[in-house]
């Protein structure tokens, strides 16, 4: 198979999606992989309720590429995407309807098809200090880490059950999906990162909230289990920006899983290139 694309958190920065988009034209390759925080940040309309603009979804990233499917015809590549804790999920329906169309296959929790693989998709993270709490799921119980704010605290763009925002937890819907999957025979597109690795450390050493310190690793204990539990194929992951740049690693092998990292915070476009069936061989470059 020629080789993949993965790219994360590019939070609406066309300069990383225009350097994207020439790279597919001009190597080609068989899928590409978004893991999440794929639109501009949306803090600033928070304060005030009134409508999230789809200019960025409707007048750039989508005919991008439409563009790019255009040009590249029958080599245009299967593109799988998510979103993330800083999408607003009051996106996802003009986000499904490019799939529709064609441009790309939305992930989030569905499992496709793909060549002697399947991949599935999972954009929710565990309570963040942030706002916007649209992708944002209690992770193995109702605990709350030190700084941050519970699910059911903050805003969300769609209506939702607040049942389900209280109750809810990562680790049943992993167990959900792996009664439905092949986890060895699965890409898994999340956008946080398994706990206590290389790829959720966070910027928060020596900080505290209220005399209690914060934990440097951010990502998901569910995660981290389902992995080591199921041993999927490969796993995708975002969310952290820094985790790269503090530990020096944007790769992590859990038993026989490869999990990479695409997140960065740099200005530059982070690439992750991988083959499924030589996964040591995959690289990250910045350009």
């Amino acid at each position: 198979m020629p080789t993949c694309f993965f790219v994360s958190d590019l939070h609406g920065r066309r300069d990383r999606y225009d350097k994207l988009f020439a790279a597919i034209e001009r190597e080609r390759p068989a899928a590409v992989f978004l893991g999440g925080d794929l639109l501009p940040h949306v803090m600033a309309s928070l304060d005030s309720a009134a409508p999230l603009s789809h200019d960025f979804l409707d007048g750039y990233l989508i005919p991008g590429f439409a563009h790019v499917r255009r040009r590249l015809a029958a080599a245009y590549p299967r593109v799988f995407l998510i979103l993330g804790n800083d999408d607003a999920r009051v996106e996802e329906q003009a986000v499904q309807a490019a799939g529709a169309d064609g441009v790309w296959e939305y992930a989030h929790e569905q499992r496709i098809p793909w060549g002697s693989w399947d991949v599935v998709g999972y954009a929710w993270v565990p309570p963040t200090p942030f706002r916007l709490k649209d992708w944002e799921r209690y992770d193995v119980s109702r605990h709350l880490e030190p700084g941050c704010s519970a699910p059911e605290e903050g805003w969300h763009s769609v209506p939702v059950d607040a049942r389900q925002i209280r109750f809810a937890t990562i680790r049943q819907d992993l167990e959900r999906l792996a009664e439905v999957t092949d986890p060895q025979r699965t890409v898994f597109l999340f956008h946080t990162p398994p706990y206590d690795t290389a790829l959720d450390r966070a910027a928060l050493d020596g900080k505290h909230v209220d005399h209690a310190p914060l934990d440097v690793h951010v990502g998901s204990i569910a995660v981290r289990r389902f992995i080591e539990q199921h041993q999927p194929l490969l796993t995708l992951h975002g969310h952290v920006h820094e985790s790269a740049r503090l530990t020096g690693r944007w790769r992590e092998r859990i038993g026989r899983t490869h999990a990479f990292s695409a997140a960065h915070d740099g200005p530059e476009l982070a690439l992750v290139r991988f083959d499924p069936a030589a996964l040591d061989a995959a690289t990250r470059e910045l350009r």
